[in-house]
């Protein structure tokens, strides 16, 4: 039997998709809309069609997401999603306002990321330390923490690209094309993000770090007695 690797080495081969998973859940939020849109012709450009089909299959999603043991907290705030979506179209009476909070959530999403490299709390590095039970031990390891603030600015990117492509089509109330560029904008680009950004972050490692799994804590110098 070959030797087992040493915690650098699985720290090193492990993934951030791995780590952060996020395709099923991106696979998961395509739906609702793609049912809105199904609904919306189907009813002959009936917002109660749309509405109703994206909130029959939202709340299906949830019973399926819920029963394979996904968090009640993140199912809830997915079907909430969907609910206020729903809401907004109903009340303006516009089928491209279905995809407001899409528009508003990855412009206050691209916001936040970018703010959070320029404070040096780079969101990458929060999201990995909880997953990774760090808490802000990641922080304290000067590597780690450039590595994840540079990485972070690949997920501030897609951001700012899925905002490039859904202002003008919300604007110009292209319903339609708003769906097509929801499901090539979501999880297509999320594993795309991951790749790119492990990349980022393992180049941005020195050589011989033992991983994500195990910051370079720089401890407290003793004063002498």
């Amino acid at each position: 039997m070959g030797a087992q690797p040493g915690p650098g080495e699985r720290a090193r081969a492990e993934s951030l998709a791995e780590l952060l998973g996020g395709r099923g859940g991106a696979i998961d939020a395509t739906l609702p809309p793609l049912a809105f849109a199904a609904g919306w012709l189907l009813g002959g450009e009936s917002l109660w069609g749309g509405v109703g089909a994206a909130l029959a299959v939202g709340a299906a999603v949830a019973g399926v997401r819920l029963f394979r043991g996904d968090r009640p907290r993140s199912v809830l705030i997915g079907l909430l999603a969907v609910c206020v979506a729903a809401l907004i179209a109903v009340r303006t009476g516009r089928a491209e306002d279905f995809f407001l909070i899409q528009v508003l959530s990855n412009a206050a999403s691209a916001l936040a990321w970018a703010v959070s490299i320029v404070v040096r709390w780079p969101l990458l590095g929060v999201l990995v330390g909880a997953v990774l039970g760090q808490r802000t031990r990641w922080r304290r390891d000067r590597a780690l923490r450039r590595g994840y603030g540079r990485a972070s600015w690949v997920w501030t990117a897609t951001y700012v690209l899925r905002l490039a492509v859904f202002v003008p089509l919300y604007l110009s109330g292209q319903v339609l094309a708003l769906v097509v560029a929801r499901v090539a904008l979501t999880w297509p680009l999320v594993a795309a993000a991951l790749a790119l950004s492990w990349v980022v972050l393992r180049r941005s490692l020195p050589a011989g770090h033992p991983g994500l799994r195990h910051p370079v804590t720089e401890e407290p110098a003793t004063p002498p007695r």
